[in-house]
């Protein structure tokens, strides 16, 4: 046993009994959160707008924000990036973290001083939870991969800008320093396709024992591995490998392939991160949910999903909140978001401590291998490539194709009914999945990487939605086609 295995298990209980001893507790905990949110932010410019200094409890909170998503915050987000300071948090942030875009291309979420210890610590202590439950610390003695993006920043700003996974990894603990990988040479490598050969060349001879990333670019790096070394399983290559770390998409499409190929089940973490602030982690893997990160940065709101789209939708707090109903996921941040919208819906699965799974999105998407393509996107990119090859389309949507009978690799299936048909499919095709290069910079990765191939077109014969939707009771004038799904069932039976 390890020095650093031997310290581990001592050190982990300690740090988890003082999480859960907040979290048993969450309603005292996030006024305490709310009450430091406001003494720091009350004096940016956002905070004397919304006098955010007279703000004492949810209420007042209430009073003083409304809600918003990206594009109510870009005008503050734009004065940030031209210099000014003390906008949404006081200072300037330390990095401007970039995301998938929605109506307006790129977002830029900032992340201050304060804000980045909520992003590293709260995976530190996932694993540290994982430590103290399971009694297990063996992959603290041997090497960890985390597959992520590139650490090298664009500095032509004001601000540095990256991709979140890249801003963390230039954050790792000196005492993980030994045992990360890959190198921050081969992290850095811009092309996937080359950064997975040379991730598997530098760890394919290396005790690995803790690997972290989305299933589905982990399940490529471990077919590199095996097709580079010529093993059957992953176990072979790497016999300590005890640990998978996951977050992102759900794992369950995905664990039966993963299991296979590693030669046996492997314990797993799931966790909750987003560019806006981590949001929860899986501290037990016996029981349901993630723990709610309720002591670290984070105000929560909560609206009910039957609320969405009211002028006035109910906004609640963790006292007010009910097991097994669905909510949709507002922030406010030591980074200096107010009312934010993140977008996704949860449910609580109990309340003390508080701890919830992921239901979705608040609109619907399609984020099988992490891609998160919402509607606008996809009905953009139609029109893109109708303008520029004409045709004339009655209906559409969108899903995934995670196993697709030729054996080759997953896709997005577009399912097109034709009023009037395009003279050349195909070009229709490459045209679709260009445009949607252009609006995803996830989904273009995802192509570019080999982890998807580009979008099939399948056209649906007149008629074939009316039929569909008459068949499942969705006939009427309220109901309409949905425009993606996570899965397949609005497709079968076309």
């Amino acid at each position: 046993m390890s020095l650093k295995t031997f310290i581990a298990k001592p050190y982990a209980r300690m740090v988890t009994k003082a999480v859960m001893r907040r979290a048993q507790d969450p309603v005292a905990t996030q006024l305490c959160v709310l009450r430091q949110l406001v003494e720091f932010g009350g004096s940016t410019v956002f905070g004397r707008e919304h006098k955010l200094h007279q703000v004492h409890d949810h209420a007042g909170l209430v009073q003083a924000t409304h809600l918003r998503d990206y594009e109510g915050f870009r005008p503050y987000i734009d004065r940030i990036i031209a210099g000014e300071k003390h906008v949404l948090w006081p200072g300037q942030p330390l990095y401007l973290c970039k995301t998938s875009g929605t109506t307006s291309g790129a977002k830029y979420i900032p992340i201050t001083q304060h804000s980045l210890p909520n992003h590293i610590g709260s995976a530190r202590r996932a694993l540290l939870a994982y430590i103290a439950y399971s009694g297990r610390a063996e992959f603290v003695g041997g090497k960890m991969i985390f597959l992520q993006g590139s650490p090298v920043l664009d500095k032509s700003g004001l601000i540095p800008t990256g991709r979140l996974s890249g801003i963390v990894a230039n954050h790792v603990p000196k005492y993980l320093l030994k045992n990360r990988m890959p190198s921050f040479a081969t992290n850095s490598i811009p092309d996937w396709e080359t950064k997975v050969e040379a991730v598997v060349g530098e760890t394919m001879t290396e005790d690995m024992r803790l690997i972290s990333g989305i299933p589905s670019w982990v399940r490529m790096y471990m077919e590199r591995l095996l097709a580079r070394t010529g093993k059957r399983t992953v176990r072979e290559v790497f016999p300590n490998f005890s640990l998978f770390v996951y977050g992102g998409v759900n794992y369950a499409p995905y664990r039966s392939s993963m299991e296979t190929l590693i030669g046996g089940s492997v314990p797993s973490v799931e966790l909750f991160p987003a560019s806006e602030g981590f949001i929860a982690y899986q501290d037990k893997s016996h029981e349901e949910g993630l723990l709610l990160v309720v002591d670290n940065g984070i105000y929560y709101e909560f609206i009910p999903t039957s609320e969405l789209g009211k002028p006035s939708p109910k906004r609640l707090s963790l006292t007010e909140v009910e097991v097994g109903v669905n909510y949709a996921l507002v922030l406010h941040t030591n980074a200096g978001l107010w009312g934010y919208e993140i977008g996704d819906t949860v449910k609580f699965v109990s309340l003390s401590p508080p701890r919830i799974v992921v239901t979705g999105r608040t609109k619907h998407f399609t984020s099988a291998f992490g891609e998160h393509v919402i509607a606008e996107e996809v009905e953009s990119a139609l029109k893109e490539a109708m303008d520029n090859l004409p045709c004339e389309v009655a209906e559409f949507t969108v899903a995934p194709q995670l196993t697709p009978s030729d054996g080759g690799l997953p896709y997005h299936e577009w399912f097109v009914e034709f009023a009037v048909p395009p003279n050349d499919m195909q070009a229709l095709a490459a045209a679709l999945d260009a445009a949607m290069r252009k609006r995803n910079i996830y989904y273009r990765d995802l192509i570019t990487g080999s982890v998807l191939r580009p979008l099939v077109l399948t056209p649906v014969s007149r008629g074939g939605f009316a039929a569909l939707m008459k068949a499942r009771g969705m006939n009427d004038a309220q109901s309409k086609m949905p425009r993606l799904a996570n899965d397949r069932r609005y497709v079968e039976g076309l």
